[in-house]
Parts: C-alpha cells; structure tokens; sequence
C-alpha cells in the first residue's frame, strides 16, 4: 500500500504482473552489472515464492498447494525506460525483463519460517535500511497473487513469483551494496559493479 502511494499511483482492484525471462536471474555471488541502457535503476525488494507444482486456473482456495518456499529477491527496473514506456502505452518489459535484473536468496521452506503469517524482510543499501515490509500489509495475499497469475499463465514447477515491494524503492549507483534479510536473516549480499 505505502509503494503505490509512494509513486502516486492507482490503489489495483486486482494483481498486476510482467514476466522475466531466465536470464533475468544473478547467479550467486555474482556483483549486479549496472546496465549502459539505464540512467536510473532502481531496487524494488520484493518476496519470491517457489512454484512447487505446475497448474492453470488454480482456485484461490487450493492455491497454497502450489508453493512450498519463499526468499528476498530484488526486482531490478530501469525506472527511466518504465516512464517513457508509460507515457507511451507501450509494455515494460524493456524496463523489467533486462539480464541480472532479479537477484535473489536462497529459499527457505514455509514450515521454518519463525512467523509464516508475517513474514519480515527487508534489504540495506550500504549498511543502513532502505527497505523493510511485512508479508501481512500486503495488497493481495499470496493464494490471491498464485491464483490470478494461474488464470493467464501456466505455472511450471520451479517457476518462481516476485510479489511487490514496500515503500523505500530509490536508486542504486556502481560501488553500493546490497544486503538482504528474511526474518532478520541475511540471506544474501551482493554489490553493483
């Protein structure tokens, strides 16, 4: 809620989704390679569940069967491209989909998670908090965000779903770091060559 306020943008009455190809992902332990297409990229922290089954048009009430495991990811955007891509009516994908732009942690099962019906995460950005959320101020539950998705796409058993961000989205530069926190647990540190 806070993030759609942040960017004055329109409360949804449904989840919103972009895809991201596989090259989207950071390997582990690789530095962020900042993009020469892109003056302004932006992290977005975000959530990730772990498809665990494949399914189409799965009922919100069943949707939980789908998803075994959740991490910290970082959904990357070249916020200049996105604006110029709204302000056209054109698709984001050129500002969303680009190589390296989903880093994310290891997961963790749902059943070790201390407070599964809130789960705390967050990242800082050279040491100091730029994010933090809870899973319960979500917009849409993770049951509601699976089933929708499932209407319009199959989901294929190791897909994965990133599933929005709190507020405190900004910049990063060459030379930063980025840590971050599952539950208070560092699940990743990487830094933006």
């Amino acid at each position: 809620m806070a993030h759609i306020k942040e960017l004055d943008n329109d409360l949804p009455t449904e989840p919103m989704f972009f895809m991201k190809p596989e090259t989207a992902l950071l390997p582990a332990g690789e530095a962020f390679p900042y993009p020469s297409f892109s003056k302004e990229i932006h992290f977005e922290t975000e959530l990730v569940l772990h498809i665990c089954k494949s399914g189409k048009n799965i009922p919100e009430l069943q949707a939980a069967d789908y998803y075994d495991a959740l991490t910290v990811g970082i959904d990357f955007t070249a916020r200049d491209l996105q604006n110029r891509c709204k302000a056209k009516g054109h698709p984001w994908e050129i500002a969303k989909a680009f190589d390296y732009s989903a880093p994310m942690g290891s997961f963790k099962k749902f059943s070790e998670l201390k407070h599964p019906d809130d789960i705390a995460f967050g990242m800082k950005l050279n040491g100091t908090w730029a994010q933090q959320g809870h899973s319960c101020d979500m917009i849409f539950s993770f049951d509601r965000i699976v089933s929708h998705v499932s209407r319009f796409v199959t989901l294929n058993e190791g897909d994965y779903i990133f599933t929005g961000t709190p507020q405190g989205v900004g910049e990063v530069h060459v030379g930063d770091v980025l840590e971050l926190f599952l539950e208070e647990e560092s699940m990743f540190c990487f830094n933006v060559k």
